[in-house]
């Protein structure tokens, strides 16, 4: 592995970890409410929903076992976090479909940090 290959896993894995603030517990709890299956796209299951069953996957799982798959994944995680938290509608978002969404990604905005 080249030391850029090297960085760019350390800049996604701080990334992630920097977006991802619910425990792996909180995050399959929530995915299991009505509220996460509500939102969201895909056929059947959606995609953040999918995506949060892989994250509570992930953060179980020891940093020197990740795969490139999974460090691809937390990738896409910080980066869907990051455009998502820039469209926070005005006004309480305690129980809208942009925090449901979002928490399905594993960042509850309402979570202090």
């Amino acid at each position: 592995m080249s030391a850029k290959e090297g960085h760019d896993r350390d800049d996604v894995l701080k990334r992630f970890h920097e977006a991802v603030n619910m425990t792996p517990k909180e995050l399959e709890d929530w995915l299991e409410t009505e509220e996460s299956q509500s939102v969201g796209v895909g056929e059947g299951e959606s995609v953040g929903h999918r995506s949060g069953r892989r994250i509570v996957e992930v953060l179980r799982t020891k940093e020197a076992d990740l795969t490139d798959d999974d460090v691809e994944h937390m990738a896409k995680v910080a980066g869907y976090v990051a455009r998502h938290s820039k469209q926070r509608p005005s006004g309480d978002v305690t129980d809208t479909r942009w925090r449901y969404s979002l928490m399905n990604w594993g960042n509850d905005p309402l979570k202090p940090s």
